[in-house]
């Protein structure tokens, strides 16, 4: 692969629109197949076959067949990122948070159907799991990163690159605790979430679990009444 590849291109126009999409169908098609055959029976040829592409074009995506099934959709933390960087300067982090979380979920549960099969592959495979659990704390110290950035503005900001060659373990080190916490506070709010509606899909609908979970934190962790 010559230049830079799709894992690595910016935003942009039609030819990027496309590209997100042929990564999008690359990992719906692994997910379906995994949750019919299980993960470890699916081939990228057969993935690559469901999504109507060709294997040369699957590793363009995605360096192995396993990271194909780890997250549906690589780019939402950036979105989420970027919404906490823009949101107006009068509205407290958590809020902030909030709201760009439930905007990007609200678009997710578009998918209901898609992300239960997701939560099925990961349930039943659990290095996937793990690997989804590594894939997380990546995005979570990014959003840390975001919400320091806009606290030192003190309202939005543009976001800051991380120090080139900076490992992850740095960056958190670099972070100061507030940023820290609220990120990985939040991160565990949503897969609460997920845990939480996985096993309970027919009582609400996740959004309305995850809004559930946000009021909990706003009003400070309440005891339940006895």
């Amino acid at each position: 692969m010559q230049g830079m590849s799709e894992k690595g291109a910016p935003h942009g126009g039609l030819r990027e629109r496309k590209k997100r999409a042929t990564r999008a169908a690359l990992a719906e098609a692994a997910v379906r197949l995994a949750a019919e055959h299980g993960a470890e029976k699916v081939t990228v040829e057969a993935i690559s076959a469901a999504a109507g592409v060709s294997v040369r074009t699957f590793f363009n995506y995605f360096d192995t067949r396993d990271d194909a099934f780890v997250v549906i959709d690589a780019e939402a933390g950036e979105r989420i990122r970027q919404a906490v960087l823009d949101a107006p300067a009068e509205h407290a982090p958590l809020r902030v948070l909030r709201e760009a979380m439930a905007a990007e979920l609200a678009e997710a549960e578009q998918q209901h159907e898609l992300w239960r099969l997701h939560a099925r592959v990961l349930h039943a495979s659990p290095h996937l799991l793990v690997r989804t659990l590594g894939e997380h704390m990546a995005d979570e110290t990014g959003l840390a990163e975001a919400i320091a950035a806009r606290i030192r503005a003190g309202g939005p900001t543009a976001s800051v690159p991380p120090p080139a060659g900076a490992t992850d373990e740095e960056r958190r080190g670099a972070l100061d605790l507030y940023p820290r916490l609220l990120a990985a506070v939040a991160g565990t709010a949503v897969r609460t979430s997920v845990e939480h509606w996985y096993a309970r899909q027919e009582e609400a609908a996740y959004l309305e679990v995850f809004q559930e979970v946000f009021d909990l934190l706003a009003a400070g962790l309440p005891a339940p009444p006895a």
